[in-house]
């Protein structure tokens, strides 16, 4: 199995990867869902970790009593928040200067960081908030923000209220709906439903900027 077939079933079977993970790590399985949001928010480089999905289903697990859901809910916030932070400071360190032929220009997606950086250019500031609920988006959009030089306090503003959202909404609908036998039966389906409404913002983007061009 390949890295990206890896990942795909991870997203796809991400509440039973989790249970598995609960069972074997105990508490610690705080800590890791705390690194997987960070890491998929904070570092350019791995925009294809599961975000929503990984809320929602922790949310469920929660319900069921797997975790307790006001400490998930910081568990995941602080992450959210430490994760476009440190991309802020990253892309505000280095995102003036990566070349398409640099290490770091081979492994960021230049097309999804393009997108990310249109809409950006098109929302201002709140594309922190906006971009939290795009897969891919929300992990380039602090990256532009830092290298645009984006006012650190007023990126800081949007960043916590936008994880807050995020974080909240996410779980909460896994908390109250995860676990309702239709949406546990059919999990993956609502999943794969979950990522493609968090996309279509960025679709209908696409869809009229090409209708402008045309």
């Amino acid at each position: 199995m390949t890295i990206i077939q890896t990942i795909i079933d991870f997203i796809l079977h991400i509440d039973e990867h989790l249970v598995e993970i609960i069972k074997n790590f105990g508490g610690w399985s705080y800590g890791i869902v705390f690194l997987i949001v960070f890491v998929e928010t904070g570092l350019v480089i791995f925009p294809f970790l599961p975000g929503d999905s990984l809320l929602f289903a922790s949310g469920a697990l929660a319900a069921m009593g797997a975790f307790n859901i006001v400490f998930l809910f910081i568990i995941f916030l602080l992450a959210a928040v430490f994760g476009d932070t440190v991309n802020y400071h990253i892309g505000r360190k280095v995102g003036t200067t990566i070349s398409h032929g640099s290490f770091m220009g081979r492994v960021i997606n230049q097309d999804k960081m393009m997108k990310a950086e249109a809409f950006f250019n098109k929302h201002g500031g709140k594309t922190i908030l906006i971009a939290r609920f795009m897969p891919f988006i929300r992990t380039f959009v602090p990256f532009i923000a830092g290298a645009s030089r984006m006012n650190y306090r007023y990126f800081l503003i949007y960043n916590v209220v936008g994880a807050a959202f995020w974080v909240g909404i996410c779980t909460i609908l896994g908390y109250f709906f995860g676990n309702i036998p239709i949406v546990k039966d059919n999990f993956s389906t609502v999943l794969l439903a979950i990522i493609f409404i968090s996309v279509l913002p960025a679709i209908i983007g696409m869809i009229q900027g090409q209708l402008k061009k045309a």
